[in-house]
């Protein structure tokens, strides 16, 4: 099946792009499936599946490295769906 401009999978780069250049946060094609799988969770669980794809402990992390990340998150996918 073909995929149309309507439902074309949404392109989730510049996200990871924006995780790279903004908070070093690099993630490997794998790292990057995790996160995307995680997306339908929503956003905690996408916030989640970064920590563990970089190996970062989620629990003893800063809060503001967490609310970083949610942020960016957030901002990508706001721009990806106008």
């Amino acid at each position: 099946m073909t995929e149309t401009p309507e439902t074309a999978a949404p392109d989730h780069e510049p996200m990871f792009a924006a995780l790279c250049t903004e908070l070093g946060i690099c993630l490997h094609t794998k790292g990057q499936a995790k996160v995307v799988g995680a997306l339908p969770e929503g956003l905690d669980a996408a916030v989640k599946a970064v920590f563990a794809a970089e190996g970062i402990d989620f629990l003893n992390a800063t809060g503001s490295l967490k609310r970083d990340v949610r942020d960016c998150l957030k901002a990508s996918l706001r721009q990806a769906s106008a």
